[in-house]
């Protein structure tokens, strides 16, 4: 069996790394692919670092551009390496261009595809990511889901219950590997703060940044924020384009800062008070954590962080989002119920699927 284990993207690389490493452990050929859709040490080189993955087999050095640019350049790069190797299986995890274009390139090409994280949905079609999901779902032959309302959602659109794998949630495999690690670099140090007494800001969905009114009002918040604890602020390339392209006023009450390693960033994530975000994986890794969230969104993709995690959505809206601080400051939040098969285990369950999978085919 020869295998295409592709990464392009910061949030990639934590769903994809347990992969790599549970593929690699059983001696199984794979190929390791980044399009380099992240391409900055920061946002890239360091997570295959501090994740023990392998260097990239090839790296592609796609870069940035609008969302039909870039797919074409990764379709074009992706369709020459397909062609010079004869993968019996590429895998795509998460909800990036990367994961949709690789996907449409070995569907075309008679490669069957398997999804990591597969099935979410916000019902939210404005959101890039859930264009990308649907597509990539419905090229797929193996689909790995990482809560009950994933396989739900999957059934109603008609995916064969044959096709679906529920698997638990390699982020989180990640997540319980390297926290200890994390915790012993004590990041909050570098920005003089105290463990649990801060909050830890992040912001990149085109919803949130790409609006100028929109940002300005949220900086205006954080600055509300800011003036009851410390907030950090890692702040993503794209939004931090958007600022200064909008002029708009960042508080100096909260500290801005590039972004960060994977380490750095999980220890600070599991000693924040609470965390406010766009981020679908930071809700994951919040209930898993469980670290008070506040998301700044109208929907989330992941409603198991609702029901049984730490999660709140309150979008941009003041009243919600001092209320949730309220909470959080009085010890009220709730505390998280961890959503099954969370467990660290889910690619130990998935390179079993595969395996499976490919036994009748004799690809073993």
């Amino acid at each position: 069996m020869f295998i295409c284990n592709v990464v392009g993207a910061r949030p990639n690389f934590m769903k994809i790394a347990p992969v790599v490493l549970e593929t690699q452990r059983r001696g199984i050929r794979q190929l390791l692919v980044h399009t380099g859709q992240h391409y900055d040490r920061q946002m890239s080189a360091v997570f295959f670092e501090e994740l023990g993955m392998p260097a990239p087999d090839i790296h592609m050095g796609i870069g940035s551009g609008s969302h039909a640019e870039q797919t074409a350049r990764i379709m074009i790069s992706f369709e020459k390496i397909c062609a010079e190797n004869a993968f019996d299986l590429v895998v795509v995890g998460g909800d990036v261009n990367s994961t949709a274009a690789c996907s449409l390139v070995a569907a075309k090409m008679g490669i069957p595809v398997a999804h990591v994280e597969a099935g979410l949905r916000s019902f939210d079609r404005t959101m890039p990511e859930e264009i990308n999901r649907i597509v990539t779902d419905h090229l797929s032959e193996l689909l790995f889901t990482t809560e009950e309302s994933a396989n739900e959602n999957l059934r109603r659109e008609g995916i064969a219950e044959e096709r679906i794998r529920f698997v638990g949630n390699c982020m989180i495999d990640t997540l319980r590997t390297h926290v200890e690690a994390a915790l012993s670099r004590s990041p909050w140090e570098e920005y003089g703060i105290e463990p649990n007494q801060y909050v830890l800001l992040t912001l990149h969905r085109p919803s949130n940044v790409d609006d100028a009114i929109k940002l300005h009002l949220l900086m205006d918040i954080m600055h509300e924020v800011s003036l009851r604890m410390p907030v950090v602020f890692p702040a993503h390339p794209r939004t931090l384009d958007r600022i200064r392209q909008g002029n708009i006023q960042v508080p100096p009450s909260v500290r801005v800062c590039e972004p960060m390693p994977y380490l750095t960033f999980l220890g600070l994530l599991a000693k924040a008070k609470c965390v406010l975000t766009d981020s679908g994986g930071i809700q994951e890794e919040t209930t898993a954590l469980n670290i008070p969230c506040l998301t700044l969104r109208e929907n989330t993709e992941r409603p198991v962080t609702l029901t049984r995690g730490t999660n709140r959505l309150v979008g941009t809206d003041v009243r919600k989002i001092n209320a949730g601080i309220d909470e959080i400051m009085a010890g009220k939040w709730p505390n998280a119920r961890q959503p099954l098969l969370w467990d660290g285990k889910a690619a130990h369950r998935i390179v079993d699927a595969v395996e499976a999978w490919a036994a009748p085919l004799n690809l073993r």
